[in-house]
């Protein structure tokens, strides 16, 4: 060292060697303390990584995934002004017409719903149906052939060559169809798909009155380059004509931005992980300073200005923030490849998995920002240090003014944390909702934690025995963690609670089914004439007749006089078409909220129709607004009468749009109708016979939805706990770090007790105790907390009621419990061993 610091200046490199020299005996301690953001790293490079690959294969794999230049699209009748415009569109045109079938397997007697694709031309132009044999998907159209998705040739043991009945058809299948354009793992085991040539869709007679058709044309151009363009020009004719174009560039900008959602889920679990490692990462360090006091007032005596001494300390943590963040981008860049396995069947595109350096670069970067942003804190504190601190006995900080440029790093962690948020969510108010939701949280546990030691000072009895007094004093003696265990298990075990406690919610959502007066089986496109005889094959089959409705296809002509031409700020809702009903009286899921419901008029009384509310808002309507319908070309002008609010989750047919008795009677329509079948038997019966006297009449069997969406809903949960796994791991080695944080503390506790006579088994007593009651704590408050949010959320934002279950709960609870008690009690092993006569030497 220098012989007169004050007189020389300190080269960089000394300080360096000081701060190399310094961390020799706290290198590993050190590397505990960072580590706590190593899988906040992890994660966030993992979904860097894998946003960026997808993206990137989005971009490659566009034009599969649209299979044409140019896609146009409706679900109205095409007009002859329409019709001769696409005639004059692209160099090769195709045409499909997409709708819900049943399909009849003439071999085993099955049926199923489907959705059938009639097709007529060369689509797709880029990419392929691939299909077993793979000549099959070319030389289907030559005849009355089909094309089977793979999981309905499993499911009924079908073979190629056997036969399917479409309708009033039989199609013989040509080949196994195993991938169409933009087809997924989801939409395949919801809606199989079976290609039919469109030649022969007439002569099925599916189509009827009400039948919801898609059209869709396709276009290949030998210079697609204006292709955008004319989109642009041509948007208002095609909008007025209920068209929706997409091209390659529109599928890009669709697909990706269908997966920005769950890229900010994805990445802001991650980002939770990130912070409870940083609170971690700051309550640690804060105590490495604090233990680090003696060894900075020496240096300071001998002449180390407060500068450098805040430089040696600050050099360590850069050094090890790098080797952290290093790393978690190491372990996040082989994470990745785990993703595409998880997300697979949400996927419409292959992902073909590479190392992404920007998403390694932004994740070093993110990791040393962080470990210096969260240390500050504490390195400031040594400036501040006095040469005195070297002889005084007391280490502890005299009171003094605040230090504005402590505040000023308080202050730019929390714009960090918001800014870094603001690039996960859509606005500024998600954002301000989550950071307000976070600091809250981080608030109430500290003050939580506050009160608990000043509850056990105030409040244990001086009776208690001697193993409890000890163990309840460690929670407010000097050194203590009650402040960073509460804060860093209670985040955990809210994000991991809240998480667990919304998948319960949506999972309950799509259950309702299980009652035995809940129906099971709903059949649609039911036309006047079929009523009669559908009902009767239904009381046949002894099944009950459950909420028979009619269905009138209907638009939006005008809403107060304006045309969608004029009213440029709502055209959504002169877009899409409405299925309404008429009735006279409300059902079991609707309420009215406002206005008068009328259920029945006259001849030539005015129409009072009711709405669903959230729809009223969406097409910006209220009471007493002026809505012209055209119902299939009958113009009916109507007044907004009453909003309701709808049960959506009930399983029963519900409306946005009602209108009373007497005026829809004579409008062309089809009817529902919902039963409970009280088997699978007598449900593949039922479905066979309807299929063969009924053909264009749907049939959805909900138990089999209901356990599809359960499947699904299972994958989610499935990718939410394994990104709630990082916070988990993190708050874990938070837990190990704050524990070993204060061993120097222990060792010379538990080494007093044991040269006053203390044995081992009271001494992990001792600290059991202490863990307990702190897990405990910390726990039951993270638990009050996620108890609180998911309410919030269910009623908010689900409609839905919550009812926490109990046995999980409680599991989860008693597990996180048990977690820091052994994690506790198994650190303080090792502080056992240490001999007694270390107390009497300067160590530690």
């Amino acid at each position: 060292m220098p012989d007169n610091l004050q007189k020389q200046s300190i080269k960089f490199s000394w300080l360096f060697k000081m701060a190399w020299r310094d961390s020799r005996k706290n290198r590993a301690r050190l590397l505990l303390f960072i580590s706590a953001i190593v899988l906040g790293i992890a994660a966030l490079v993992a979904v860097y990584s894998f946003k960026d690959n997808l993206q990137r294969d989005i971009d490659a794999q566009a034009k599969e995934l649209t299979g044409a230049d140019l896609v146009l699209d409706s679900r109205k009748g095409v007009s002859k002004a329409m019709q001769k415009m696409l005639d004059t569109l692209g160099d090769e045109r195709s045409q499909e017409k997409t709708f819900a079938s049943m399909i009849y397997f003439q071999k085993g007697g099955g049926s199923h719903l489907v959705q059938m694709k009639a097709l007529q031309g060369k689509y797709p132009y880029y990419g392929t149906i691939e299909t077993i044999p793979a000549t099959a998907a070319k030389s289907f159209q030559s005849g009355r052939n089909a094309l089977v998705d793979k999981t309905l040739m499993l499911q009924f043991n079908a073979d190629i060559g056997d036969s399917v009945k479409v309708g009033d058809l039989n199609f013989k299948i040509l080949g196994t169809l195993t991938k169409a354009p933009g087809q997924t793992g989801i939409s395949a085991s919801i809606a199989p798909t079976v290609y039919i040539p469109l030649q022969y869709l007439d002569k099925t007679n599916l189509i009827k009155t009400g039948s919801r058709i898609n059209n869709k044309f396709y276009f290949k151009y030998n210079d697609p380059s204006k292709i955008d363009e004319w989109v642009k020009k041509q948007d208002s004719k095609l909008e007025k004509e209920g068209f929706d174009a997409d091209t390659v560039e529109s599928r890009k900008e669709q697909t990706g931005r269908s997966f920005k959602d769950v890229n900010r889920f994805l990445a802001l679990s991650g980002f939770i992980a990130l912070l409870l490692g940083c609170i971690g990462v700051g309550s640690a360090i804060h105590v490495y300073i604090r233990e680090k006091l003696s060894a900075i007032a020496t240096l300071r005596c001998l002449g180390l200005t407060s500068h450098h001494a805040f430089l040696i300390y600050l050099i360590q943590v850069f050094f090890i923030g790098l080797i952290a963040a290093v790393l978690g981008a190491v372990l996040g860049t082989g994470i990745q490849f785990l993703l595409p396995l998880v997300l697979k069947d949400f996927l419409p595109v292959e992902i073909t998995m590479q190392v992404s350096w920007l998403a390694v670069g932004q994740g070093i970067l993110l990791g040393l920002v962080i470990s210096i942003l969260f240390a500050l804190p504490s390195l400031l504190s040594v400036r501040r240090v006095s040469p005195l601190n070297a002889i005084r006995i007391s280490f502890e900080k005299s009171g003094g003014k605040r230090d504005p440029l402590t505040a000023l790093v308080y202050l730019l962690i929390a714009v960090f944390i918001m800014v870094f948020t603001h690039l996960q969510m859509k606005t500024w108010l998600q954002t301000l909702i989550f950071t307000t939701s976070f600091a809250l949280a981080l608030i109430l546990l500290m003050r939580l934690s506050k009160l608990l030691m000043f509850l056990v000072r105030k409040l244990l009895p001086s009776s208690s025995g001697y193993l409890w007094r000890q163990g309840f004093a460690n929670l407010y003696r000097p050194n203590n963690q009650t402040l960073m265990l509460t804060v860093s298990i209670g985040l955990s075990t809210v994000f991991i609670c809240t998480l667990f406690f919304i998948q319960g919610i949506l999972m309950s959502r799509v259950t309702l089914s299980s009652g035995t007066n809940q129906p099971n089986m709903v059949m649609f496109d039911i036309q006047n004439a079929q009523q009669k005889g559908l009902d009767s094959l239904t009381k046949a089959f002894k099944l009950p007749l459950m909420n028979q409705v009619p269905v009138i296809t209907m638009r939006i002509e005008e809403i107060n006089g304006k045309k969608a031409s004029a009213d440029t700020n709502n055209r959504r809702a002169y877009r899409n078409e409405i299925r309404a009903t008429y009735q006279d009286t409300l059902t079991a899921a609707e309420k009215i909220t406002s206005g008068k419901w009328t259920g029945k008029i006259k001849p030539n009384e005015t129409v009072y129709i009711s709405l669903d509310q959230r729809y009223a808002q969406q097409i910006k309507v209220g009471l007493n607004d002026k809505i012209l319908f055209n119902v299939q070309g009958m113009m009916i002008p109507t007044v907004v009468g009453s909003l309701r609010e709808v049960n959506w989750s009930r399983m029963q047919t519900n409306f946005r749009v009602v209108f009373p008795a007497g005026v829809l009677e004579e409008a062309p329509q089809f009817h529902v109708l919902m039963t409970r079948v009280p088997s699978s038997e007598v449900s593949a019966r039922f479905q066979g016979e309807v299929v063969r006297q009924f053909p264009n009449v749907s049939v959805i069997d909900l138990d089999l939805i209901l356990k599809l969406l359960d499947e699904l809903l299972g994958k989610i949960g499935f990718v939410i706990q394994f990104m709630a796994g990082f916070s988990m791991v993190t708050g874990w080695i938070v837990l190990i770090s704050s524990v070993l944080t204060s061993k120097n503390q222990r060792i010379k506790e538990s080494i007093l007790l044991r040269t006053m006579g203390a044995s081992s088994k009271q001494i992990i007593r001792i600290n059991a105790i202490e863990y307990f009651f702190l897990g405990a704590f910390a726990a039951g408050a993270g638990l009050i907390l996620a108890l609180g949010a998911s309410w919030a959320l269910a009623k908010f934002s689900f409609n839905a009621a919550f009812i926490p279950p109990v046995w999980p709960t409680l599991f989860v609870f008693g597990s996180i419990v048990l977690l820091v008690v052994i994690t506790g009690v198994l650190s303080t092993r090792g502080i056992l061993k240490q001999p007694p006569l270390k107390i009497l030497r300067n160590e530690g």
